[in-house]
């Protein structure tokens, strides 16, 4: 979805962000990515929220009948109250000062305290012996480049842009373990696109930093929905990951449900006994640790009992479980989910594919993720088919071939375009009959090489495997308009001027061989 720029905010510009990362990178110098995250983005933070704060503040001042200092001013408005030696101007004021990692301890506590809220969230080390106090007063100044007008909407925008573009920048820097925190932005917005929340529970039952709620919120935005018509919830089992969920979300003005256990949605489901209209979800790949020994009988799994050894249909069924009649979900996980018989795997596909729960699969291109390299596709289940809001697709499953899609970003890592996501949604939404969709790109067809619908029967014959390329076949080649005589003969030209060729070679290379040795 494309950012809309405001001319008159310098700081809104294309490459701001770009610029502003490449300058804080500059400053870590020898500090761990996974380390110096916090560092900059519990700065981000605070620098957002006091911003946000004395934009009310200011307000405040000129009604005779308020009181700036009273919190009740801001809670009213969603925004978090301030003290005064948590203001940024106070850091920016005392940023040369040796005790600033202290002074920035205290700024978050005092944020803490005034919001329960974030009781807990806020990072509080910066006073630590080893942190470079030099660094954070660049640092600090470096922030203060950011400059929005407070309570306007772009501005805002400005802000969670930064901390979106931090977030993918430091997945990026931290390669495989970054990237368990970060879903890379075009494939959270390919599910949201597909999935289209506009109204009802949004659910994601291991959020990481939150992006599948940030995308919702652009879309609901973009579409003109009412704030407040979805309600966000998720879990997160890793705690320093939940605390930039909520950091991120605050950042955003998102109003979320977020829990955070150390045993995880498997082991302590904390919206066990809710439904939900929307589900997103990236869980980590393959995972083998997940403690299924000690769930065998757990109510979930619908089924089968998913192996010990292998989580993602686990994460399947548990997706299923919490979503009510009408709902739907988009699940990531890897290729070989499509296909594996073992350990039971395939039974509880075809279980999955009997109950026609399974409403479109889609194979990913490569290289798409920070965080591993393994081969991805996406799910998309939907607990009926049938009339309600979309045409009737009881028996039918969508396979979508995307694997040539996107474009190299740099040495190592694709994206899709913002066309391509365009092009797979509308694909799905056209599939499941929607009048926006027909009437941008015309009624849905089967496309040779990147699209089917098949009917279960179909998938039965291929033994319930769900891989994409099995369906789609061949892409057709292009029709050039040159008849099949013509380019047969044009062949024949071709294969006898290099028999010629070849001919006339031969010859040379025996003559030289014979001088060689009259020689």
């Amino acid at each position: 979805m494309a950012e809309k720029k405001n001319n008159k905010n310098t700081s809104a510009n294309v490459g701001f962000e770009e610029n502003l990362w490449a300058a804080a990178d500059k400053m870590r110098g020898n500090m761990e990515p996974g380390e110096y995250k916090h560092v900059a983005l519990g700065l981000i933070f605070l620098k957002y929220i006091s911003e946000a704060f004395e934009a009310k503040y200011a307000e405040l001042v000129e009604d005779e009948y308020s009181d700036p200092e009273d919190k009740d001013e801001y809670l009213a408005e969603n925004i978090f109250f301030v003290p005064e030696k948590s203001r940024w101007k106070f850091l920016q004021d005392n940023a040369k000062q040796p005790t600033i990692g202290n002074l920035i301890d205290e700024a978050m506590r005092g944020i803490e305290d005034a919001n329960p809220p974030l009781k807990g969230v806020l990072q509080k080390d910066y006073g630590r012996p080893s942190m470079n106090k030099t660094m954070l007063g660049e640092l600090i100044d470096e922030f203060a480049k950011i400059h929005t007008t407070g309570e306007d909407a772009q501005g805002r925008d400005v802000f969670g842009r930064v901390y979106e573009y931090f977030l993918n920048g430091f997945a990026g820097a931290e390669g495989r373990r970054g990237g368990e925190f970060y879903t890379p932005q075009s494939v959270v917005r390919l599910l949201v696109e597909m999935l289209e929340p506009t109204k009802g529970r949004v659910y994601d039952p291991c959020c990481g930093s939150g992006g599948m709620f940030v995308q919702s919120d652009k879309f609901l935005k973009a579409h003109q929905g009412r704030i407040g018509d979805l309600a966000v919830y998720g879990q997160e089992s890793n705690n320093t990951t939940y605390r930039l969920a909520r950091m991120n979300m605050a950042v955003r003005r998102i109003d979320a449900d977020i829990r955070w256990n150390n045993e995880g949605s498997f082991h302590n489901d904390e919206f066990k006994s809710m439904k939900f209209d929307y589900i997103m979800a990236n869980p980590p790949f393959n995972s083998s640790d997940w403690g299924g020994d000690k769930l065998s009988d757990d109510v979930r799994w619908a089924y089968g009992i998913p192996p010990a050894g292998n989580a993602n249909f686990a994460w399947l069924q548990h997706i299923v479980h919490h979503l009510k009649p009408g709902g739907t979900a988009g699940v990531v996980l890897a290729n070989g989910s499509m296909s594996s018989q073992q350990s039971g795997e395939g039974d509880i596909r075809r279980a999955m594919v009997e109950d026609d729960v399974v409403d479109c699969m889609v194979a990913l291109p490569g290289q798409l993720f920070y965080s591993t390299q393994i081969p991805a596709c996406l799910w998309f289940l939907a607990r009926h088919k049938g009339e309600n809001g979309f045409r009737g697709r009881k028996g039918e499953i969508l396979f979508i071939d995307a694997r040539e899609m996107g474009r190299m970003v740099d040495r190592t890592r694709r994206e899709l375009d913002p066309a391509d996501v365009q092009k797979i949604a509308d694909t799905y939404h056209a599939w499941r009959g929607e009048a926006e969709a027909i009437e941008r790109n015309g009624a849905y067809e089967d496309v040779p090489g990147y699209c089917k619908a098949v009917t279960l029967k179909e998938v039965e014959t291929h033994g319930f495997v769900l891989t994409p390329g099995r369906y789609v076949g061949a892409a057709d080649e292009e029709d050039d308009g040159v008849p099949f005589e013509e380019k047969f003969l044009a062949l024949k030209e071709l294969l006898s001027t290099q028999f010629d060729k070849s001919k006339e070679l031969e010859m040379q290379i025996r003559k030289s061989l014979g001088n060689i040795t009259n020689d």
